[in-house]
């Protein structure tokens, strides 16, 4: 959930050197002072989530979103070309010797931190490491069941550590969350279509292009077809389905957690504000990408606002 909690909108990268260690040895707060600064230079849609969580946790958030951050930068930003995999192998070595306790990059002296402290399993990592690495390689899926085991390794991992990093294990809030993160995936690849096919990436389902008749050409021109605005508008109805069979979690949690539970709320209510603007656009996803504005923010504030606090309200 993190990472799809902190992908959307514009991003800055920060000037840092993500493949190599720093000159000199880091200490915790330096470690984790480098994962925050990395955090603070990405500027994006959940800014707004991120800024309510609780003081404590804020470190941990900081370094699980630089370990994430930094190899989503390898699988696509234009300065790794060609040395992509190297990079990715070379972060799930260091992921291991994190493990370990033989951290040397700031990244994963924090992460390993964040780790024994907040008791985080290596599998829901491994996965989001796996998920970069088959980006490499695969740039279309043939149907929305293929997507959907993508997304159990880019969406949900992170769900699951997000709960695991306020204490929550319960299987059964596992299963809502890979929901929510599934459909704020599927939000972002409809958000996305643009800038993914000047990648050559298609995560649209094959099946579903052909079912509405959109070719690959289509999804080069400056305005939506029909045939594609009538796919989009498909989509985010699977997105809006997966939402309300995730929906519980933010009861059940506001039961246990209140503040986990607005938490998750501000990130689902930004993702379903999303759907909503995409669909005001008409379901043209290749003019002006729609974006969160002040008045989006304050609405979506209010709305997680009543989940923790149901007889509140924000000033006017």
């Amino acid at each position: 959930m993190i990472r799809r909690v902190m992908s959307q909108g514009t991003r800055t990268t920060p000037e840092l050197d993500l493949v190599e260690s720093p000159p000199g040895v880091f200490s915790l707060d330096e470690s984790y002072a480098y994962c925050e600064r990395i955090a603070r230079g990405h500027f994006d849609s959940y800014a707004l989530a991120r800024r309510f969580v609780p003081e404590p946790l804020r470190p941990h958030v900081w370094a699980l979103y630089a370990f994430a951050r930094s190899a989503d930068d390898f699988a696509d930003e234009p300065r790794y070309e060609g040395r992509r995999r190297e990079l990715l192998e070379r972060w799930e070595n260091e992921l291991e010797r994190a493990f370990h306790g033989e951290a040397e990059h700031p990244i994963f002296i924090a992460l390993a931190d964040t780790v024994e402290k907040r008791e985080l399993p290596i599998t829901p990592l491994r996965d989001l490491l796996n998920a970069y690495v088959i980006d490499l390689s695969v740039r279309r899926y043939a149907t929305a069941a293929q997507l959907e085991r993508y997304c159990g390794l880019a969406a949900q991992p992170m769900g699951r550590l997000f709960l695991h990093l306020f204490g929550q294990d319960d299987p059964s809030l596992q299963r809502f969350s890979d929901e929510l993160c599934t459909a704020m995936q599927i939000a972002k690849i409809c958000h996305d279509v643009a800038s993914d096919a000047q990648r050559d990436r298609v995560y649209l389902p094959a099946d579903d292009l052909r079912h509405f008749g959109v070719t690959q050409a289509m999804l080069h021109e400056k305005t939506a077809s029909s045939e594609l605005r009538d796919l989009v508008r498909y989509q985010l109805s699977r997105a809006r389905s997966l939402f309300e069979r995730g929906r519980p979690l933010i009861e059940r949690l506001r039961r246990i957690d209140a503040q986990l539970a607005f938490q998750v709320a501000l990130v689902c209510y930004s993702s379903e504000r999303l759907l909503d603007l995409i669909e005001a656009a008409g379901h043209d996803v290749l003019g002006r990408r729609p974006r969160l504005g002040p008045a989006d923010k304050i609405a979506i504030l209010e709305r997680a606002t009543q989940v923790r606090w149901p007889d509140a309200s924000l000033p006017t």
